[in-house]
């Protein structure tokens, strides 16, 4: 009994959590957190995502990162939001040109 909380209590604590950023149909970027990037973009393509983007769909994915707390990926969501247009293209420039 104790081993199986354990277990639990590990496979909980190894969970990652994602900062993302999708660009809907309509050009625009949309910021957002998850647990599972495929299935979230899945679910704003399904029109059953972030209000924003119902009507923006398709969205494409073209930016995200990976934390280890909830707490973190939900700081720098908040701190991505606060970046002009400008400025999340750089950051998707960037992490496009690190991964060529």
């Amino acid at each position: 009994m104790w081993e199986t909380r354990r277990r639990e209590k590990d496979t909980e604590e190894k969970k990652s959590y994602y900062t993302y950023i999708v660009r809907c149909a309509d050009d625009t970027l949309y910021t957002g957190f998850t647990t599972d990037v495929t299935r979230r973009v899945q679910v704003h393509n399904q029109k059953k995502g972030a209000k924003y983007t119902k009507t923006r769909t398709p969205v494409t994915l073209v930016y995200y990162e990976e934390f280890e707390t909830k707490q973190l990926a939900l700081k720098r969501e908040a701190a991505i939001k606060k970046l002009t247009r400008q400025e999340k293209l750089k950051l998707i420039d960037r992490k496009r040109n690190e991964d060529d």
